[in-house]
């Protein structure tokens, strides 16, 4: 279904990087499964045949896998890379947004300035479980007004979401 969607039914890629996903049990914590992506230039490269000519001039990576992927896309497609973090961990002056998570709140946090007015910002992160800071990450970009295409870099395989604009 993903590939018919994204038009790369019968990419050999996918299985490659399907086959590489090691999967790892009850990581963080029992009932979980950590899967890793290790295959960097397939997947990077999926990304940017899809996104070099949608006009995106911002790729934001959420902490801390987004910070994985999100700089490789950037450069290939030729657009700045601006970090997503957690609080604090910027210096400087920075706008922030708080949002729940499964089991409390948190907050992310951009430097002021680093996008502007009607920039179009891709944001890539690795994982979504309740959307929480998915959300967070639209509604700060979307605090300076920049149409947000949202694709998530998933860590059990990756999805392209639909594109939402702000």
């Amino acid at each position: 279904m993903f590939a018919a969607e994204n038009g790369l039914r019968g990419d050999p890629r996918l299985k490659g990087i399907s086959d590489a996903i090691r999967v790892v049990p009850n990581f963080p914590k029992p009932g979980n499964f950590h899967r890793t992506i290790s295959v960097f230039k397939d997947t990077v490269d999926i990304f940017v045949e899809r996104y070099r000519d949608m006009g995106i001039s911002v790729v934001a990576g959420v902490e801390a896998r987004g910070f994985i992927f999100a700089p490789a896309i950037a450069l290939a497609i030729g657009a700045k890379f601006i970090p997503l973090r957690k609080p604090r961990k910027l210096p400087g002056e920075v706008i922030s947004e708080a949002y729940e998570l499964e089991y409390g709140t948190d907050c992310l946090e951009m430097h002021v300035g680093s996008v502007k007015q009607g920039e179009r910002a891709l944001v890539v992160d690795d994982l979504v479980a309740t959307g929480g800071t998915l959300s967070a990450a639209i509604r700060l970009l979307g605090k300076v007004h920049t149409a947000v295409s949202v694709h998530i870099l998933t860590s059990f395989f990756f999805k392209i979401f639909t594109t939402l604009m702000i």
